[in-house]
């Protein structure tokens, strides 16, 4: 009896145990619960300011594409600026002006990635070379284009050092003529780009592995041999960031170029799709259409970066 009585006893102790220790837990469970919202709290200033930069005049502007008139005089016309934008010689001039833009981008890709292979082969005074080609990376883009703007008009001092050297056949009018004018502007960019490339692809050659480029030396393979086999393919990621940033960079950021060297001109020549959306959304006060033209400039960017993160996530890199 006193056994029994004694084993009732352990069992009425262990139950109240378990209880306690499942209340216990489920407290736990609640005050985790509640500590897992913290981080976000902190979290939320930033959410907010980021809302309010970037999300709500995104949403703005797509929703004034679907309106017509001023700023405080809109209506709602649904589609139709997207008809008439796509409908307009200007615009499309522009667009076809961003897409000739394009092509800078694998010749700034080229051309930095073989200033940085050279440079990588531990150049004296490679240090002092990198810096002054980033320079023009750093410098004001306003004063680039005043700079640009006098050297290459037709009596400026790039034509003036061709008929000096007797090339008469190669002293153009590059801001003056409509063929040219957009082909100036993309040079200016190239310039300009250019030393923001050398420098990306020299950080990545500095963190490549010397022992498989001295594999390479070892079983005789000549310079260029090197960098096209062995070097080059390990600077793939890097190749393929510049590449994307710069398309991006020539859609979207060479207003500035275009206003201060050419100002769209001659005539709309040299137009771009950022100019366009400015004349039309401040100087010619039609908001629905600059808000269209924006929204299709963002659409391309868009494609862009789908583009280049399907190609990182087929690869395994996401």
């Amino acid at each position: 009896m006193a056994q029994m009585t004694e084993q009732t006893s352990v069992n009425v102790v262990e139950g109240n145990v378990g209880l306690a220790l499942r209340a216990r837990s489920r407290r736990r469970g609640h005050a985790s619960s509640k500590h897992r919202w913290w981080p976000y709290l902190f979290a939320l200033p930033a959410l907010v300011t980021l809302g309010l930069v970037f999300v709500y005049p995104l949403v703005a502007v797509v929703r004034d594409s679907f309106y017509s008139g001023t700023v405080s005089h809109l209506a709602y016309t649904g589609l139709s600026n997207y008809h008439l934008v796509f409908t307009n010689p200007i615009f499309i001039q522009s667009l076809l002006n961003n897409l000739r833009l394009l092509t800078t981008v694998p010749v700034m890709a080229v051309i930095a990635l073989l200033v940085a292979l050279v440079l990588n082969e531990v150049v004296r005074g490679w240090r002092v070379y990198r810096f002054v080609v980033f320079i023009p990376y750093i410098l004001p883009a306003v004063a680039m284009g005043l700079c640009f703007a006098y050297l290459l008009q037709e009596s400026g001092s790039v034509n003036g050092i061709l008929n000096d050297l007797h090339l008469h056949a190669l002293a153009f009018d590059w801001l003056g003529s409509e063929q040219l004018s957009i082909y100036s502007v993309g040079g200016v960019v190239i310039w300009q780009q250019l030393g923001f490339g050398i420098v990306l692809f020299t950080a990545g050659l500095l963190g490549l592995p010397e022992e498989v480029i001295e594999a390479a030396v070892m079983d005789g393979t000549n310079w260029w041999q090197r960098q096209w086999h062995v070097v080059i393919p390990q600077l793939r990621r890097v190749i393929e960031l510049f590449v994307v940033l710069e398309a991006i960079t020539v859609l979207s950021w060479v207003f500035t170029y275009v206003y201060v060297i050419t100002h769209g001109g001659p005539g709309t020549s040299s137009s771009v799709m950022t100019y366009y959306i400015w004349q039309n959304g401040f100087e010619f006060g039609a908001v629905g259409v600059a808000a269209t033209a924006a929204v299709i400039l963002l659409v391309m960017a868009g494609i862009l970066i789908a583009v280049y993160v399907t190609i990182r996530a087929r690869r395994g890199d996401l």
